[in-house]
C-alpha cells in the first residue's frame, strides 16, 4: 500500500479546519488530564511570535498539526503535535516531526524539548518520539514533575 502524499506548510492558524483540530486537541489533553498538567497551547497561545505553527495536509483535508516553540537560540520545544484521527497511522505524526526537527535544525538550534502525557492515550505519541531519538530527561523550561507528564530531548 502506498502512503498518500503529504503536504506541510507554515499555517497562520486561520482557518476553520485547522482551529477545529487545534480545539480538539485541547478538548482531547482536557479528557486525559487534569487542568493543571494540560500544557497544550490554545489558539492565541499558538500565536505567539517565538511558535512556528505548520499543518499537514492530504489532498484537500487537513491530516495534522505541530508547532516550533524557540526556547532560545539553541533549543526549541515541540508543541501540539496532533493527527486527525481519520488519519492515524498513516504517517502524518512522523512527517511533521521529521518536518519540525528539520526546520529547527536549519534555524542552527542543537536541541529538542518536549512534554507529553502519561496516560495510555499518549503510548504511541511517546512511541513515535522515541523511534525519532527523543529520550526521556527532567522537566525544563519551567516545568514541573507531574505524574501526567513524560519529558523528552534530543539532539539535533
Amino acid at each position: 500500500m502506498t502512503r498518500p502524499e503529504i503536504e506541510i506548510h507554515v499555517d497562520d492558524l486561520s482557518s476553520a479546519a485547522t482551529q477545529a483540530l487545534v480545539v480538539a486537541h485541547l478538548a482531547g489533553m482536557h479528557d486525559s488530564s487534569p487542568a493543571e498538567s494540560v500544557h497544550a497551547l490554545d489558539l492565541e497561545g499558538l500565536r505567539h511570535p517565538s511558535i512556528t505553527f505548520w499543518s499537514a495536509w492530504i489532498g484537500d483535508e487537513l491530516a495534522g498539526i505541530g508547532a516550533l516553540k524557540a526556547i532560545d537560540a539553541q533549543r526549541g520545544e515541540l508543541k501540539s503535535m496532533r493527527t486527525d484521527d481519520r488519519f492515524r497511522g498513516s504517517g502524518v505524526g512522523r512527517a511533521l516531526l521529521r518536518h519540525i526537527v528539520a526546520a529547527a535544525r536549519a534555524r542552527g538550534m542543537t536541541s529538542l524539548w518536549l512534554e507529553t502525557g502519561t496516560p495510555a492515550d499518549f503510548v504511541p505519541a511517546q512511541r513515535l518520539y522515541e523511534s525519532e531519538g527523543f529520550v526521556v530527561c527532567g522537566p525544563f523550561e519551567g516545568y514541573r514533575e507531574d505524574p501526567f507528564s513524560v519529558f523528552m530531548t534530543r539532539e539535533i
